[in-house]
């Protein structure tokens, strides 16, 4: 992966600073005029929630009143930059939460980590976590020993863990970057899926073919879709088979590989919005998070327009959720260290027009 994108905007917001160790600690985060500009572009929209580690796809989560944030924990490991993401090899998570914007965050220390993962290999990428059966669960790829990604889950009876992780993955589990969203009739399906170092391109046909190609088909075939699948009463499997989330054009027509500012790549993410579902995703290497609807949580899905133009780094991976009457938008850039592989978590608010389309965000 190559750091491309330029920080593109303006406007000031959060300060979030956290001094944060293996144990719970807290720090405010206040509105101030941002440091001095050191990368001669813009002023950033949203100021970093986490200062003293790296963070990224923040997972963001109301739960008993708080926020809680479940995100990646970017280290230095001295790893060369390609487009597989090896230069991505994060060993833990760490958990925050805060009272509300702009209030105190919390790091809660390690949730999980790889060693404690019976199966795992390496490379612990980008969670997700939900509230069901009176326990709370975490949702993981992680690179098992045969160095291929499959989703994992661990649970806990507190939002803040630690968490335990189960003995075997998720059956019929693979690629990255899970979310799970439960339905107002109580469902829940997971979502995943990530292209190039994700592995998505090497399960066509539902087998792993470690000889496939290193990235995404091209031209006019039919782009690469996220997958889904019905999760199970305890949640903790699939209960169901693996299907295509299929995004098409205001036509009805599929989208194509060839068109990459619009199919997806990877970092979906489930809501819902007065009856009608939001399927969010990066375009990957063109650095934009886009957005497509449908009546049904199975699709197919249509392709509506950009909810964030590219951040300060190679891309961004986000969640959205209500607080308070108010819909945010949590997301990452390398605003704090200006590579690619050590970011920072960040929030800022989502508007919507009066026909529930959302406004692009400048960040």
């Amino acid at each position: 992966m190559k750091l491309t994108a330029p920080v593109l905007a303006a406007s000031l917001a959060l300060l979030g600073a956290c001094q944060s160790n293996n144990s719970t600690s807290e720090t405010a985060t206040n509105v101030a005029v941002p440091q001095a500009d050191t990368t001669g572009a813009k002023k950033p929209l949203s100021e970093p929630l986490v200062r003293d580690i790296y963070t990224a796809d923040p997972s963001a989560h109301v739960f008993e009143g708080k926020i809680y944030i479940y995100p990646s924990h970017d280290i230095e490991a001295g790893i060369p930059e390609n487009d597989k993401g090896d230069h991505f090899a994060m060993n833990d998570y760490r958990i925050l939460s805060m009272d509300s914007i702009g209030g105190k965050v919390t790091d809660h220390g390690v949730g999980l980590a790889v060693k404690d993962i019976p199966w795992a290999g390496r490379q612990l990428w980008a969670p997700d976590a939900a509230f069901k059966n009176g326990t709370y669960y975490l949702y993981f790829p992680v690179k098992d020993k045969q160095d291929v990604f499959r989703m994992g889950v661990a649970t806990s009876k507190t939002p803040a863990g630690p968490f335990k992780a189960e003995p075997t993955p998720i059956a019929g589990s693979f690629s990255i970057d899970p979310a799970v969203f439960t339905d107002t009739d109580g469902t829940s399906y997971m979502y995943f899926g990530g292209l190039w170092g994700g592995q998505l391109q090497r399960w066509q046909g539902g087998k792993y073919n470690p000889n496939a190609a290193e990235k995404e088909p091209s031209g006019n075939v039919p782009a690469l879709n996220a997958r889904m699948a019905k999760m199970s009463a305890d949640m903790k499997q699939f209960d169901g088979p693996v299907k295509e989330l299929v995004i098409v054009d205001e036509a009805g027509k599929p989208l194509l590989a060839s068109d990459n500012k619009r199919r997806f790549f990877e970092g979906g993410w489930m809501h819902k919005y007065n009856g009608k579902y939001y399927f969010s995703y990066s375009t990957g290497d063109t650095h934009l998070l886009v957005y497509a609807t449908s009546d049904t949580p199975t699709g197919p899905f249509t392709y509506k327009g950009v909810i964030m133009e590219p951040v300060q780094g190679w891309t961004t991976h986000h969640s959205i959720l209500p607080i308070k009457n108010k819909w945010y938008i949590f997301y990452h850039d390398t605003q704090l260290s200006g590579k690619t592989w050590l970011r920072n978590i960040k929030v800022t608010e989502l508007k919507r027009n009066a026909d529930g389309s959302i406004q692009t965000i400048v960040p």
